[in-house]
């Protein structure tokens, strides 16, 4: 299998929960062919979708036709990220509790804000990196004041200067995950400044979601995000590639 054929595989792998065609192609696929499992391995890890296609795998009944080694290693990353993702969750509702307390509202953003909204099956699902968060142009100075004065800090060994759509990333002690406060969603990347000026803070938190006391965007600005997101800020525009875990992302949330 060539890196496009690993691709396709696992792209498809990731839709048979939902997509009758595709459940059907990867089943005669696993049956009748022998499938670069390394390379499949390799891909999905890079792109961040490895628990999500094992939860696909498991939902679909198509783990008896995987290698029993490889079926126990994506077991136990499966259940590293669900814990993981499980503490990131309570981390977010203790910031949320936080920032309201002060009087500041976030609304939260992409993985830990899909996970908030419960758009996966399984909170395994998604790998999710930072906590990130954005606030209204007012509320921006504050959000960094009461988390810095909270205990967060940078980290000791690697320095992340500001960017121009969010503060440098900070973490606490003992907790999982690292927090990114924006000011805006999108970078102001390759001369690229319109469109930040287009779709921001005031364009979204027009329509947000307050789904248990905790603010997420709306579905559509959810897509909107996954899919500009990937585009300007990762540059996917320039370099013409594609993020799996984003359109997995875009897959559930359509």
């Amino acid at each position: 299998m060539n890196y496009k054929e690993t691709l396709f595989f696992i792209a498809k792998c990731l839709s048979i929960s939902l997509e009758e065609k595709n459940r059907d192609e990867i089943e005669k696929q696993l049956k009748s062919t022998t499938i670069d499992w390394g390379a499949v391995v390799k891909v999905s890890t890079s792109h961040y979708v490895f628990p999500a296609m094992y939860c696909n795998f498991k939902r679909t009944d198509f783990l008896k036709y995987l290698p029993a080694d490889l079926v126990e290693y994506m077991k136990h990353i499966t259940n590293l990220n669900r814990d993981r993702n499980t503490q990131i969750l309570q981390q977010a509702q203790e910031l949320n509790s936080l920032l309201l307390d002060n009087n500041i509202a976030p609304i939260f953003l992409k993985g830990t804000g899909n996970l908030l909204a419960g758009i996966y099956d399984d909170i395994a699902e998604r790998m999710v990196g930072d906590i990130d968060f954005i606030f209204s142009k007012e509320d921006y100075p504050k959000a960094i004041t009461v988390v810095r004065d909270f205990g967060f800090s940078e980290k000791k060994k690697n320095h992340y200067p500001d960017l121009d759509n969010h503060y440098r990333r900070l973490q606490k002690e003992k907790n999982i995950a690292a927090i990114e406060i924006h000011s805006a969603l999108l970078a102001a990347v390759f001369g690229i400044k319109k469109y930040s000026s287009e779709f921001n803070y005031s364009f979204v938190e027009k329509d947000c979601q307050v789904l248990n006391g905790v603010t997420v965007l709306s579905y559509a600005n959810k897509l909107n995000l996954s899919i500009i997101a990937n585009e300007i800020n990762d540059h996917g525009f320039y370099y013409k590639t594609m993020a799996l875990r984003n359109a997995y992302d875009v897959f559930f949330i359509i």
